[in-house]
C-alpha cells in the first residue's frame, strides 16, 4: 500500500518537475532571443554538471546525437536528452526494485532495456510522424505550386512561394531548398537533396514529375493540380484504413506487454516467482517465449499495415 502511494507521489512530482523544466526552457529561449543581438558571445555555463554537459555536447557522440535531434525537430541539447534518458532509467530501476521486488541486477538490466527501447522508439516515432506530416502537406504544396505556375511564375519562384506560405515541416524543407537555389545550386540537385530528406513514394513522384516537366515541357500546373487531387484521395483512404485498424494495432502493442506485466505482478505477490527463469530450462523457455511474442507482434502488424 505504502509502495503504491509513494510511487504515485513520485510520478506526480516528476510530472510537476517536467512542467517546471519546460517552462524554464521557454523563458530561457525568450530571454536568449531578446538579448542575443546585444551580445555577440554567449555566456558559458558555470556549474559542474552544466560544464560536463557542454563537454559531452562537443564530443563526436554528442555531435551525432545533435544531428539526430535536429532531424527529428527536437529543441534539446544532446546532454539534456541523455539526462532525460538517465532519469528514465533511474526511475524505472527503482520502480522495478521496490514495487515488483526484482533483484538489483535484474532491475538494472530491465532499466537498461527500457532506456534503449525508449531511445529507439523516440526517434522512430518522431521520424514516422515527420514523414507522415510531410506526406499530408504535399497535396497543399502541389496545389500552391500549380496556382503559382498558372499565374506566370517560374518553378523557382513557385518554390519560394511554397517556402513562405506553407507551415512546418514542409515549409522548413522548402525553405532549405529555396536557399540552395538562391545560392546557385542546380534544380535537379536540390530536388535530389529533398528526396533524401523525405524518402517517401509521394515525394519521389512529386520530384520525378517536376524533373520530367522541366526536361520535356508540358502543362506543369495541370499535372500538379491532378496530383493534388490524387494525394487528397490517398490521404482520405489512408485515414480510413488507420481508423478501421486502430483496434488491431492496439492489440499488437498489448499482446507482448501483457504476459510480462502478469509475471511482474505475480512476482510482487509471490516473492521469488521469477527465480526459475534464471536457470537453464527457464532461460530456454524465456527465449522461446520472446520469439513467440515477436512472431505474434509481427503477424498482427503485418495484417494491420495496409499500404495505399
Amino acid at each position: 500500500m505504502w509502495e503504491a502511494a509513494l510511487f504515485g507521489l513520485s510520478v506526480l512530482l516528476f510530472i510537476w518537475g517536467a512542467y517546471l523544466f519546460l517552462g524554464y526552457r521557454k523563458e530561457k529561449k525568450e530571454v536568449k532571443k531578446k538579448y542575443t543581438e546585444w551580445f555577440q558571445e554567449e555566456g558559458t555555463r558555470s556549474s559542474f554538471i552544466s560544464a560536463l554537459g557542454d563537454r559531452f555536447d562537443q564530443t563526436e557522440t554528442g555531435t551525432q546525437l545533435r544531428d539526430k535531434l535536429l532531424r527529428s525537430n527536437v529543441s534539446l541539447l544532446p546532454s539534456e536528452f541523455m539526462a532525460i534518458l538517465l532519469l528514465i532509467g533511474f526511475a524505472s530501476g527503482i520502480f522495478m526494485y521496490s514495487v515488483f521486488s526484482l533483484g538489483f541486477l535484474v532491475s538494472l538490466a530491465v532499466s537498461s532495456i527500457i532506456v534503449t527501447g525508449s531511445y529507439w522508439m523516440f526517434f522512430t516515432v518522431r521520424k514516422n510522424k515527420y514523414v507522415d506530416r510531410m506526406s499530408d502537406q504535399l497535396s497543399d504544396v502541389c496545389r500552391l505550386m500549380a496556382n503559382s505556375t498558372r499565374a506566370g511564375l517560374t518553378v523557382n519562384q513557385a518554390i519560394e512561394v511554397v517556402a513562405s506560405e506553407t507551415p512546418n515541416p514542409a515549409g522548413n524543407e522548402f525553405k532549405k531548398m529555396a536557399q540552395n537555389l538562391r545560392l546557385g545550386v542546380d534544380m535537379e540537385r536540390a530536388l535530389i537533396q529533398l528526396e533524401r530528406n523525405v524518402p517517401t513514394k509521394e515525394f519521389k513522384l512529386f520530384i520525378a514529375t517536376i524533373l520530367i516537366q522541366r526536361k520535356s515541357g508540358g502543362n506543369l500546373s495541370a499535372v500538379l493540380d491532378e496530383m493534388s487531387k490524387t494525394l487528397d484521395e490517398r490521404k482520405i483512404i489512408r485515414q480510413t484504413i488507420k481508423t478501421m485498424t486502430a483496434e488491431q494495432r492496439f492489440v499488437s502493442y498489448i499482446l507482448p506487454a501483457l504476459p510480462i506485466l502478469m509475471i511482474l505482478m505475480m512476482n510482487m505477490v509471490m516473492e521469488g516467482f521469477i527465480e526459475p527463469l534464471f536457470t537453464i530450462p527457464g532461460a530456454i523457455l524465456f527465449v522461446l517465449f520472446a520469439i513467440g511474442m515477436l512472431i505474434a507482434f509481427l503477424l498482427v502488424r503485418s495484417v494491420t499495415n495496409i499500404r495505399v
